[in-house]
């Protein structure tokens, strides 16, 4: 595959495309997210963050991400 080639995936129910051979922290940063502020479900399964880097995002891919608020 390409690198200018894309991928489409669902991220918290809105369609979003990204560089293929990206892994979730690249996709994560490219939305502006803090990698380390966020909790991710990958196609229906909590992905645990020492996986992250290991995940390579492909079309048809969901996601569920979460922003953990600290507060008191």
């Amino acid at each position: 595959m390409n690198s200018t080639e894309t991928v489409k995936l669902q991220v918290n129910g809105e369609e979003k495309t990204c560089l293929s051979g990206h892994n979730l922290p690249q996709f994560l940063e490219e939305m502006g997210l803090n990698p380390r502020l966020v909790a991710v479900e990958y196609n229906g399964e909590i992905l645990h963050r020492q996986h992250w880097e290991n995940t390579t995002l492909k079309t048809g891919d969901r996601l569920e991400i979460v922003t953990i608020v600290g507060g008191g």
